[in-house]
């Protein structure tokens, strides 16, 4: 194991120790990661706990305003990914690419957008699993029992209403640092369908 992974774990497993917080599940090989609930800051906190924990780098995509002065060099160091929202297709283009060259590629992404609730969730993650046929990983953390996680992983059917249950059963009983601001996994498109995901 790399030594900066290492350090990484060990760090990582004493502050959950001192804190309480346990995780759960198995880490996947290749996947989109969709994480949840997202109600403060302190999610970003435990998710790279959690990916320090077990020895791993997620890509998780993060708008570019982020990644501007000093705050800049410490999310690319832990993995973020400025995400050029005037042109994402580059952004994820580039990171497939390195995808063929690494035996473990996890995409991380806040589907909620927004630490407020909301009526929807952004549909990225699920576009991006049906273009390029990388499975869905359901991430998640639980406040109230201070659980941090993997949860299933499965290949989006096309029909996206069906595969948005599953979401909605896995996460209905997940609580997050702010659970009112929470938003139920949505998308406008189970109203609208795809284009071109045969829904």
């Amino acid at each position: 194991m790399q030594r900066h992974f290492l350090l990484r774990r060990n760090l990582a497993r004493l502050v959950l120790r001192l804190s309480g917080w346990k995780t759960v599940g198995e880490v996947p090989p290749t996947a989109v990661l969709v994480g949840a609930p997202h109600t403060s800051n302190w999610d970003w906190v435990v998710t790279q706990l959690l990916a320090w924990d077990n020895s791993i780098k997620i890509r998780l995509l993060v708008k570019e305003s982020f990644f501007k002065g000093p705050v800049g060099i410490f999310m690319r160091a832990t993995g973020a990914v400025e995400l050029d929202r005037a042109n994402p297709g580059a952004t994820i283009r580039k990171l497939l690419a390195e995808q063929k060259s690494d035996d473990r590629f996890l995409l991380g992404m806040a589907a909620e957008g927004t630490r407020s609730k909301s009526e929807y969730w952004k549909s990225g993650f699920y576009r991006i699993a049906m273009q390029t046929g990388l499975p869905i990983t359901l991430a998640f953390l639980d406040a109230p029992s201070k659980t941090v996680g993997w949860g299933p992983t499965f290949t989006p059917s096309g029909d996206v209403k069906a595969d948005m249950e599953k979401l909605r059963e896995f996460f209905k009983d997940k609580r997050g640092f702010n659970p009112d601001q929470a938003t139920e996994p949505r998308l406008k498109e189970e109203e609208t369908g795809f284009k071109g995901t045969g829904s």
